[in-house]
């Protein structure tokens, strides 16, 4: 939509273009609006005054058509708008939900690390603990020895 068009130029075919990428086909769409009109009017399940202004009654065949092509256009750049919009959000979605699984990775790395942190503070506690009674058993020898040398 951002490129500069010329109406001359362009024809319907080239306004559905994102036929390869979605399932709803537009140009198929329009297709068969025009062959309801060619046998006698819109189908039921317009409006006229929804798609043509009350205007359009006094607009001969030609120029309705003009204008249902000009319309099917803005409507071609909303839908292409839309879409990008969409293919945008669906690769930032598609980041974020990798920047997650990373994060998620990197969580169970640091649990891990904290785990063995853990167990290596218990483990230290441990041997602190019975150095410790160690050397109150070496003092209390020690404290003995020197009243025997007494």
């Amino acid at each position: 939509s951002s490129k500069i068009r010329n109406p001359e130029v362009q024809s319907t075919d080239d306004v559905a273009g994102l036929e390869d990428c979605i399932d709803f086909s537009l140009a198929k769409t329009i297709s068969k609006i025009e062959e309801k009109l060619e046998k006698g009017g819109l189908p039921d399940c317009l409006d006229n005054d929804d798609i043509i202004p009350s205007i359009g009654n006094e607009m001969g065949a030609e120029a309705q058509i003009r204008f249902l092509k000009v319309k099917l256009r803005v409507t071609q750049e909303e839908l292409d708008s839309v879409a990008c919009e969409c293919r945008k959000k669906d690769d930032e979605n598609q980041n974020l939900k990798s920047r997650l699984k990373d994060m998620e990775e990197e969580n169970t790395r640091l649990q891990r690390t904290i785990s063995m942190q853990r167990s290596q503070t218990e483990k230290y506690k441990m041997l602190s603990q019975e150095a410790k009674k160690k050397s109150e058993v070496l003092q209390q020898e020690v404290i003995a020895l020197e009243k025997v040398l007494q």
